[in-house]
């Protein structure tokens, strides 16, 4: 293997391979290598329960037989609609194992857009949490799913917590009818028995093993095929761009499994290279603190507004934070004043790092590029990783731009999706094999690179808000609301939030004769949680007679957003007068 300094990185880790020598074989098979290596390491921990990597992959197998036995072959998709839980980890390798692929979804979607997952995905098994089904049920009808699998939350718990959940969260869940079409997780394990040999398929490392969903280019949801040498290629990256990191370190995995963030970094990236994760099933930033000193985590990820909140809860004021050796940002840019607030408050709690800025998208599975340790350049995203590309180029185009001039962010390596299913048109747009023979990802996004490799990200060049750390694209959530037999045109924006850094919200115009009274909008918003996830809720509706349109006739959004930050601002201003 050919060592060299002369790798960008070098100067901040040490010298790294000029290429490094990627896994070949499957997710599942990578992850059964370092459970040989390390049997009785924790693989993970849930609600105060531990499971080690030989008691893992032996539940990851019987998982597969059940599947084997209900049906599931080679390439068959299986949709999984978890938190971030055990039954979670051991489906997504077991779907692996039999050569299946993974469609990860959110489990707060609305039906709709379950709906729409499921057909577009051509999903034959779906599972999902037991206060899930009643969503699911409804659409199933409309589907191909031939197989719904339940799980429960209260099935992983130790015996005194699984009281406690059951008098609380436990109560509040809808009961299961007994003769629905479904089997409950406990009999889906109880099925491998029918199951004695071929349930493992050898799949290639080129093979389509997971699907995520993004807006694309156009804003219309789209399925990211992603591959095992994506996957496996971006635990490797991460580990090599860390070499602090050892096996058995911890990792708080709290970013969601439908999210590449979440499982490509902080479970599968951990999980490859005998990590520990900390899986957290609902996210809130307390649940988060208190699971960071409890567990002394060694790596945590977020995005700015988990940081942001971090700093206002007062049962962090006196953590010990010096267990830390990375703190990951990414799914937002991270402001220059959030990013020295944060790094004091580290500081201040004993730990010796700062937070490391990452960028990447889902085409990508997840991050491409990362701020090395104990370096910062103001305003930097960092550097791509090993055998990553990345050109700035003028946009649309194949013409590079040079150093220091701002074009469209473009992306080649072993990360690189394999198409998005079912849009071939997409794909060719978004994907174009250059001059140089690498197939690049046209991102969409603005960006400047330095003489030093350094990207600095300057803005999205499509349309696209982020609440929260999730994707929210106007395009759809428009489409959703111009459907309704009430609205005539409507116009979405975001709206500037100190938590979620942008909250949705909807301008309407309705049809003649369609009174713009209380009882319209309520209606409306009524109509949108059944089509929209609730991460994307708008958290109002304002009708208007007209809405502002631009010189070729689209809604113009820049005039709207323009008056409701003048709103803000206004409002902002009567409160500092007030208070003098």
């Amino acid at each position: 293997m050919e060592i060299t300094a002369k790798t960008p990185w070098a100067p901040y880790v040490g010298e790294l391979p000029l290429h490094l020598d990627y896994f070949s074989g499957s997710m599942y098979d990578a992850v059964a290598a370092i459970a040989e290596k390390y049997p009785n390491n924790i693989a993970f921990d849930f609600m105060g329960r531990s499971t080690t990597y030989r008691k893992m992959l032996q539940n990851i197998n019987t998982c597969a037989k059940a599947l084997k036995t209900i049906g599931v072959r080679a390439g068959d998709k299986v949709t999984i609609a978890l938190p971030n839980c055990p039954q979670a980890i051991y489906m997504f390798y077991a779907v692996n194992m039999v050569g299946g692929v993974a469609s990860m979804i959110h489990p707060l979607s609305a039906e709709k857009e379950i709906e729409f997952y499921l057909n577009e995905s051509q999903s034959v098994t779906a599972i999902t949490l037991d206060q899930f089904y009643h969503k699911f049920e409804r659409v199933r009808a409309n589907t191909g799913v031939v197989n719904m699998i339940i799980a429960r939350v209260k099935d992983e718990l130790s015996q005194p917590l699984k009281a406690g959940y059951m008098l609380t969260d436990g109560r509040k869940i809808q009961k299961i009818p007994d003769d629905a079409p479904v089997i409950m997780w406990n009999d889906f394990l109880h099925l491998s028995k029918s199951c004695f040999y071929n349930y493992k398929v050898d799949r290639a490392d080129d093979d389509p093993a997971v699907i995520l969903y993004s807006g694309g280019t156009t804003g219309t949801s789209k399925g990211i095929v992603l591959t095992n040498r994506n996957f496996n290629a971006l635990g490797q990256q991460v580990v090599a761009t860390n070499p602090m990191f050892r096996p058995g370190d911890r990792m708080l995995a709290a970013m969601p499994l439908f999210h590449g963030f979440g499982l490509g970094v902080c479970v599968h990236t951990m999980l490859e290279n005998g990590g520990r994760c900390i899986l957290i099933p609902r996210f809130t930033a307390k649940t988060y603190a208190k699971q960071i000193t409890k567990y002394h985590c060694n790596f945590i990820a977020g995005v700015p507004t988990l940081y942001e909140a971090l700093l206002r809860l007062p049962s962090m004021e006196k953590a010990d934070l010096s267990s830390l050796k990375g703190v990951f940002s990414g799914g937002d840019s991270l402001s220059v004043e959030l990013k020295k607030k944060f790094d004091k408050f580290l500081y201040d709690h004993k730990a010796s790092i700062q937070v490391r800025e990452g960028y990447g998208m889902t085409e990508t599975v997840t991050a491409c590029c990362l701020t090395p340790p104990h370096m910062f350049k103001e305003g930097s995203i960092g550097l791509p990783f090993p055998d990553t590309y990345i050109k700035i180029v003028k946009p649309g185009t194949d013409e590079e731009l040079p150093y220091g001039e701002e074009g469209e962010i473009l992306l080649a390596g072993p990360t690189v999706m394999k198409e998005y299913m079912n849009h071939p048109d997409e794909t060719a747009n978004t994907l174009r094999t250059h001059a140089d023979g690498l197939t690049w990802v046209y991102s969409g996004d603005l960006g400047i690179q330095d003489d030093q490799g350094f990207i600095y990200f300057k803005g999205r060049a499509k349309r696209m808000l982020i609440c929260s750390g999730y994707n929210v694209y106007p395009a759809q959530l428009e489409n959703i609301l111009d459907a309704n037999e009430k609205v005539q045109m409507s116009c979405i924006i975001g709206v500037p939030d100190p938590y979620r850094m942008q909250k949705v919200k909807a301008f309407v115009k309705l049809k003649p004769n369609v009174p713009a009274v209380d009882a319209t909008k309520k209606e409306l918003l009524d109509y949108c949680r059944k089509h929209i996830a609730k991460y994307a809720m708008p958290y109002d509706i304002e009708f208007r007679d007209e809405l502002p349109k631009t010189l070729v006739g689209k809604v113009a959004y820049r005039v709207l957003e323009e008056e409701e930050l003048a709103k803000i601002k206004a409002a902002e201003e009567a409160a500092k007068q007030e208070n003098a």
